[in-house]
């Protein structure tokens, strides 16, 4: 009986551990970190919080009015009374002085208004500013450290939520950063592996007895991503990003190349950003805004790679001019040891 009930209370123990919902929950979490963690998990989150701030700002941005358009609107309505008043008061015997009136109501008009597009007016409502794909553009800028700074917060929320997104943002950026980098590094690295091993395996089979060793296989040779195939990658990379966003954006050529460097060199002039013009998201047809968006990621994560290549590159480099400064020293030290060591010998003698 003892036996039985020591064996019943072990069963008992080991399934409480086992179906213990706390552990479930921490397995889980610890499976959704491990996941998270990952290049999909990564590219996945950063795509949501971008989806997620944009709404995000939208509905903080779009809350309350521009007071400046209601101050504009007041100004062109004092204005039309105003020269209204000036047409009343001046008939056209005295088209003199109408003249000199209107100019003076026209010139404080101008004045007034100029003072409006300073403080930031544009002519546009907060529905028109941050739409949808504007409001995704000002997401990338923000986490990217871009920086366009052709739209900003207007409200004090909006203010204080840029603050906060940016905090959590830019680590996560970083994170896809490294990864997205890792990534590509190591797959182009295996496609340029296979190109070369695919050049050259006609001159390897040519001089397979010569080149074979004591065991019949020929010792591997470690194969490096030249920084010129880089080069070349961003080269074309930009010159597709130049093609597609002169034709959408109805730019030149000029100006998307220099669109395209500026984004991904991380300069962010903001004279020019694709996005606030794009109405085929309005119409339920975002295509252009999702290859954007995916272009600028992308871009990133091939400055990355070269990062990570070029680097790998320049780091062999320095181990091969460190031993070879290491084989001339040797060299150079014994042949002036052997030096010495002949003199010494006939000076004796």
């Amino acid at each position: 009986m003892i036996r039985q009930r020591s064996s019943v209370r072990s069963r008992g123990s080991s399934s409480t551990t086992i179906s213990d919902p706390r552990e479930k929950v921490k397995d889980c979490c610890r499976k959704f970190v491990a996941f998270m963690c990952t290049q999909v998990g990564v590219g996945g989150l950063i795509v949501a919080y971008a989806l997620v701030g944009a709404a995000s700002f939208m509905s903080i941005e779009t809350q309350e009015p521009n007071p400046l358009i209601e101050h504009v609107v007041t100004l062109r309505q004092n204005c039309a009374a105003e020269l209204w008043d000036v047409t009343e008061q001046l008939n056209l015997f005295n088209s003199s002085i109408w003249h000199y009136e209107a100019d003076l109501v026209l010139k404080r008009y101008q004045d007034d208004f100029a003072e409006a597009i300073r403080r930031g007016y544009d002519g546009r409502s907060p529905e028109e500013v941050w739409n949808f794909p504007a409001a995704l553009m000002f997401c990338l800028a923000v986490f990217t450290m871009i920086g366009y700074g052709n739209m900003v917060p207007r409200t004090a929320w909006g203010k204080g939520a840029t603050v906060i997104y940016a905090t959590f943002g830019i680590p996560l950026y970083i994170l896809y950063f490294m990864n997205m980098g890792k990534v590509l590094a190591s797959t182009f690295k295996w496609l340029y592996t296979w190109f070369h091993e695919c050049s050259h395996r006609s001159d390897e089979d040519g001089g397979l007895a010569l080149e074979e060793g004591p065991g019949g296989l020929s010792p591997q040779k470690r194969i490096i991503v030249p920084t010129t195939a880089c080069l070349w990658v961003i080269t074309i990379y930009i010159a597709t990003g130049t093609i597609m966003f002169a034709e959408w954006e109805k730019w030149t050529y000029l100006d998307s190349a220099y669109f395209c460097v500026t984004s991904l060199c991380k300069i962010g002039i903001g004279d020019l950003v694709p996005g606030a013009n794009i109405l085929d998201s309005q119409s339920g047809k975002p295509t252009k805004l999702v290859i954007n968006f995916v272009y600028m990621l992308l871009g990133m994560g091939l400055v990355a790679m070269c990062y990570i290549l070029m680097r790998e590159e320049v780091r062999i480099k320095m181990q091969e001019i460190k031993e070879d400064t290491r084989l001339c020293l040797e060299d150079l030290s014994s042949k002036f040891a052997k030096c010495c060591g002949t003199k010494d010998s006939q000076y004796y003698d």
